[in-house]
């Protein structure tokens, strides 16, 4: 019976771990932008699921309608952070496919 190779193994899974830190560290780097009410309200998510920046135009402010506000930047959070996760989701596949293990087995 054939025994898997665990010295090639161990030597891919310790590559892929180095790739997805790769990865990690790049989309680190990376943004995305979410927007509500036609571009009114923007929000920049980065690749590690964090708001980097909102930006509002300043009409809003001149209404007195805060709840809509405070809605259009809730609403733009959550296109944004929804943006970033397909982002990262997309990028650690790409990478996984890249490098997959392949349980490869040696003959006895």
């Amino acid at each position: 019976m054939s025994q898997p190779d665990w010295g090639e193994l161990v030597k891919k899974a310790q590559e892929m771990q180095t790739r997805m830190a790769q990865v990690q560290q790049d989309l680190a780097r990376r943004s995305v932008e979410g927007s509500s009410g036609g571009g009114m309200v923007t929000a920049v998510a980065t690749g590690e699921l964090r708001i980097r920046e909102i930006r509002i135009e300043p009409t809003l402010f001149e209404g007195d309608d805060r709840e809509m506000l405070q809605d259009l930047v809730a609403a733009a959070v959550n296109a944004a952070l929804t943006a970033a996760q397909k982002m990262v989701q997309e990028e650690l596949q790409r990478a996984a496919g890249q490098g997959g293990l392949n349980l490869a087995v040696r003959p006895d």
